[in-house]
């Protein structure tokens, strides 16, 4: 049996054993003596999203590209603060922490990340909100960095944490995925404070609260740990 097949086989028990259990009698997610009775539904139905999405997730599909002409000027900012309070950060002093199942965890500085393979893409950036933006970005391919510095490959997520306090986690798969980059430069220009300097994540396949901006630290883990709006209920794995 292939693992794919393996994958989907699970996938469908679970999905017979949710349908069982959403049928039983008596279930009242209103119910004053059980109040915590929704929530427990909620976060059920949102790690069920997660293993579905997951699962059709294929590695190998890029995200859609466009021309040039297709490039939405002026960009929109996007964040959970006014573009004033976007953090201002040294990049003289920036530097990227590393930590969990890494073989390398020396820190890296800007132009240390510019020696690496560099690729650019045009793609679009899609709000949970639900409007969607095209841009151009160009950076490190996430998955040359991850084995830059000797990285487990093998680990289950890739954590980031940023300057302004946001964090959020993805999947291996979606880390290495080849449009996956750390964005050095937006628009044929280094980053500029409102679009995440002095290095972002974009990641294309994914919603955009996936994609931190002033990203400070990076960590590979087997330890799921979140983000920011995921811990407040917003899907965590959020991509196609």
């Amino acid at each position: 049996m292939t693992s794919f097949t393996a994958s989907r086989r699970k996938l469908l028990t679970r999905a017979a054993a949710f349908g069982a259990v959403s049928l039983l009698p008596g279930c009242d997610f209103d119910d004053p003596s059980h109040p915590d009775l929704a929530d427990d539904f909620l976060r059920l139905m949102s790690g069920w999203n997660n293993e579905v999405q997951a699962a059709l997730f294929n590695p190998n599909t890029l995200a859609p590209t466009f021309q040039a002409s297709q490039i939405t000027r002026p960009p929109r900012f996007n964040a959970f603060y006014d573009i004033a309070q976007a953090p201002r950060v040294d990049e003289a002093a920036w530097q990227l922490e590393l930590a969990g199942q890494i073989g390398d965890r020396r820190a890296w500085r800007i132009d240390q990340l510019r020696t690496l393979p560099q690729e650019s893409q045009i793609t679009r950036f899609v709000c949970v909100e639900g409007w969607r933006t095209i841009g151009q970005w160009s950076g490190v391919p996430l998955r040359h960095f991850l084995r830059a510095v000797s990285a487990d490959t093998r680990a289950r997520y890739v954590a980031f944490r940023c300057a302004d306090g946001y964090f959020t986690s993805i999947d291996m798969e979606s880390a290495l995925h080849p449009q996956t980059i750390l964005a050095l430069d937006f628009l044929g220009a280094p980053l500029t404070a409102p679009f995440g300097a002095p290095l972002r994540l974009r990641i294309p396949t994914k919603l955009g609260f996936k994609n931190p901006k002033s990203i400070v630290a990076m960590e590979v883990t087997n330890k799921w740990t979140g983000g920011y709006w995921e811990n407040q209920g917003y899907n965590w794995f959020s991509g196609s």
